[in-house]
């Protein structure tokens, strides 16, 4: 069995996707420290000016250790989930697929999130049951482990009973990959080849949100994420 493990994301790029889609378990890392500055809270579409962040304003102050499970938004910024439907709006009406989608978009930024967390997984869900992966998820939080770094990742691993981790590329960058031989999981890293697929504004702009793809593409997204 392969697993695979990673924080969740708010509006997650492609690679997020298909490494899901190539493992047996995906697991949410949700009871480790968030981090500001990545992509928890926010993720890259294209306008005709260029990429554009959309950020999910969150309260950090007096909380700098709390787990990705605890974020709460802010809501003193008013109107963030407007902000950002205006801006997917504005910048994908024209898309061929957007009406296929804008029913689950303009109702999901019509409500109120106060849970960084909640809003993140209800975009995840919603993407994977369109594109038709099935892998099952289960949250770190389930397990209650207390080892931290390269030895959560293992431990998450025993405790599904899976032989196999599936990391990201950049994984050998920051994973103590020794220890995983050491404790008879094999380590194998994802190899994802970022695809073309058409898109408005001009050429071609990789490293967005799924979202670019889904409203370029619909029904063919999951051919062009896998490659098959």
């Amino acid at each position: 069995m392969i697993a695979a493990v990673h924080q969740p994301q708010y509006l997650p790029w492609l690679g997020y996707f298909h490494k899901i889609a190539k493992c047996d378990v995906f697991v949410f890392l949700d009871d480790v420290q968030y981090k500001k500055r990545e992509f928890q809270n926010r993720n890259k579409i294209k306008t005709a000016c260029g990429p554009l962040w959309l950020t999910v304003p969150v309260l950090t102050k007096g909380a700098y250790s709390q787990n990705i499970n605890e974020v709460k938004t802010d809501t003193t910024e008013h109107h963030w989930e407007n902000s950002h439907w205006k801006s997917i709006e504005l910048n994908y009406r024209h898309s061929p697929f957007f009406k296929e989608h804008a029913g689950f978009f303009s109702e999901l930024y019509a409500k109120k999130w106060d849970s960084l967390m909640n809003v993140s997984l209800e975009i995840i869900r919603y993407t994977l049951k369109y594109l038709a992966i099935n892998t099952p998820i289960k949250m770190s939080s389930e397990f209650a482990l207390s080892s931290a770094s390269t030895q959560r990742i293992i431990d998450l691993c025993k405790a599904i009973g899976a032989g196999t981790y599936l990391s990201g590329a950049g994984g050998k960058d920051y994973m103590d990959t020794s220890l995983f031989a050491q404790q008879n999981i094999t380590l194998e890293f994802q190899q994802f080849n970022h695809p073309q697929y058409p898109q408005q504004y001009g050429a071609f702009e990789p490293y967005l949100s799924i979202i670019d793809l889904l409203f370029n593409c619909g029904p063919n997204s999951n051919k062009i994420l896998l490659g098959n």
